[in-house]
């Protein structure tokens, strides 16, 4: 990285939320591919209450360019809906319920389904669930049943073009 002198400073806030808006335009600049790092007020020449966002002065015109094309800095407001409740796709206590949760999960790795698996290993007693957010419930029956439609002649031909590719 650059000496700090020879670095131009391309963003400041002192908003209450200033070393957070400091964060994003940094992480900003930097996914564009820019030497940007981030300046508290206990660096010399930061006001105090401020963050700054300093890049190397070769990528002052660029950068500010790209934050002027960026209005807010502000970190984006959480998703409060119920849409990503996590609610179950399956659930067993059967002997091998460890197992099916397993294929199950990776069966909804596989379309991009986020799941997680929840179970009481300390207490054999209490199934096995794959639960997945709400809004992708109906997505991820689907791709279940299609698994379960293909059956496991399937699978084993998947996995044999996986092989194949890995091995290539």
């Amino acid at each position: 990285m650059a000496e700090e002198s020879e670095l131009v400073t391309v963003f400041r806030s002192a908003d209450p939320n200033a070393e957070e808006q400091a964060e994003v335009a940094c992480e900003m600049l930097v996914s564009a591919g820019f030497d940007a790092e981030v300046f508290d007020d206990s660096t010399p020449g930061v006001p105090a209450g401020a963050y700054e966002v300093r890049v190397p002065s070769a990528q002052q015109a660029a950068a500010e360019q790209l934050i002027d094309a960026q209005k807010d800095f502000s970190p984006k407001p959480l998703d409060r809906s119920h849409d990503l409740d996590m609610v179950t796709v399956f659930a067993s206590d059967a002997p091998n319920a460890e197992m099916l949760a397993s294929a199950i999960r990776s069966i909804l790795s596989a379309q991009d389904i986020p799941s997680v698996l929840v179970s009481g290993t300390m207490f054999p007693s209490l199934p096995y669930e794959v639960r997945v957010p709400k809004i992708r419930l109906e997505e991820a029956r689907r791709a279940i049943a299609a698994a379960e439609e293909a059956g496991p002649a399937a699978a084993e031909e998947a996995e044999r073009e996986t092989e194949a590719g890995e091995n290539q």
